[in-house]
């Protein structure tokens, strides 16, 4: 049965030089996606190839440096492999030689992070397959990638685990069926130009999963939709730059939350960024605020996390640093507070794996959502999302 998936799940291929994790990313998706030769040090950048799999849903295999790598450029290419085991859901380990402690070495670090691992030995010419299976003390899957051979066993597996994980709802038991439900989404400069963002896509598409009534407004036609309702919607879903205009209009009856408060919980540890959030109380003008954007994209007026929210600090703070996609500083120390956007860009491993650092480090972290709210005195508790709203 296929699953129902909103997120892609991510994959990593990981394994020393030259041990065919490039050649499996091929076979798994019949396509010439990544560079294959002997030479060591072919993969230097991650190779990333989004697909859909029968039984999962969307994927994205991601294709990894070997983690034996040599040299300068072998260390970079190490840390990008590292980088990739933050935001893995799932690793493919391929083991090519007798020499396993390295490679179970790394099948350890990523179990520490939470991550299911599949163990996949090469059968390739001029290596002792049955030595190297005899080595490693668990179940492993004897495929051979470049004849695609026994590849039937490996894409079950993946299917087995993936549909042992339940999937965290955006709307959880915010939402039910026949729910009348109403989107404020505000279409500014910041909207992309013939489509959705993706948090209000992904949003609308589990709520008609549901069987909710979705009616949907921009923000100056929120009298008009709710006269048009006759009755009160049951939860109105907005856009976070106006929450504390749709507060102030919404029926008395009506929950309230932001797509950016959903995506707390749905992506990352709502109680955690909840408690994060009351440090902006103890900020001070030498206090340096980290503003942490999960997409990459050109600066825009009226830019939520360029300028609105370091424009709502201000009274506290005017030392405040941004920064986008990939780019998070290793040390956080210097930093006072994290706010992290909603990440839609990333999967919830990723954004989980920043929070466990923020701890790891005592540096407090919340989200664009719950910040604002919090700043402009929207009492959280009032609109009952201390509920876990991302669990079903």
């Amino acid at each position: 049965m296929q699953a129902k998936r909103l997120e892609r799940l991510q994959i990593g291929i990981f394994g020393k030089v030259n041990s065919g994790k490039s050649t499996l990313l091929n076979a798994l998706t019949s396509q010439e996606v990544a560079l294959v030769s002997e030479e060591k040090g072919t993969t230097t950048d991650p190779v990333s190839k989004a697909m859909e799999i029968n039984g999962i849903g969307p994927v994205m295999f991601i294709d990894t440096a070997g983690f034996d790598d040599e040299g300068r450029l072998g260390t970079l290419r190490l840390e990008k492999t590292k980088e990739v085991m933050k935001k893995t859901d799932m690793a493919i380990v391929i083991f090519a030689d007798a020499d396993v402690d390295e490679s179970l070495s790394w099948v350890h670090k990523l179990r520490e992070q939470n991550v299911k691992v599949i163990i996949v030995v090469n059968d390739m010419e001029n290596n002792n397959t049955e030595e190297i299976v005899a080595r490693i003390p668990e179940h492993v899957i004897v495929l051979n990638a470049l004849k695609k051979r026994n590849m039937d066993e490996l894409k079950e597996r993946l299917i087995d685990i993936a549909q042992g994980e339940d999937e965290p709802e955006i709307t959880g038991e915010l939402a039910k069926e026949s729910d009348v439900v109403m989107l404020v989404m505000p279409q500014d400069k910041q909207a992309p130009k013939g489509r959705l963002i993706l948090p209000q896509a992904q949003t609308i598409r589990e709520l008609l999963d549901k069987k909710c009534i979705v009616i949907s407004c921009t923000t100056d036609k929120i009298d008009e939709t709710l006269k048009a309702l006759n009755k009160a919607p049951s939860l109105i879903i907005c856009d976070s730059q106006v929450l504390k205009t749709v507060h102030e209009k919404k029926p008395k009856e009506s929950k309230l939350t932001s797509f950016s408060i959903l995506f707390a919980a749905y992506k990352g540890d709502i109680e955690t960024f909840l408690a994060g959030a009351k440090a902006i109380d103890s900020l001070t003008e030498n206090s340096h605020v980290l503003i942490a954007e999960a997409c990459t994209h050109a600066p825009l007026s009226e830019d939520i996390g360029r300028e609105k929210i370091p424009n709502m600090l201000k009274k506290r703070t005017s030392l405040v640093t941004v920064v986008s996609g990939s780019d998070f500083p290793k040390d956080l120390t210097e930093f006072s507070l994290i706010i992290h956007c909603g990440a839609c860009m990333f999967n919830r491993k990723h954004v989980l794996s920043r929070i466990e650092e923020a701890k790891r480090q005592g540096v407090p972290i919340t989200n664009y959502g719950i910040a604002i709210a919090y700043m402009q005195g929207i009492n959280l508790l009032d609109l009952g999302l201390l509920r876990k709203i991302g669990e079903k």
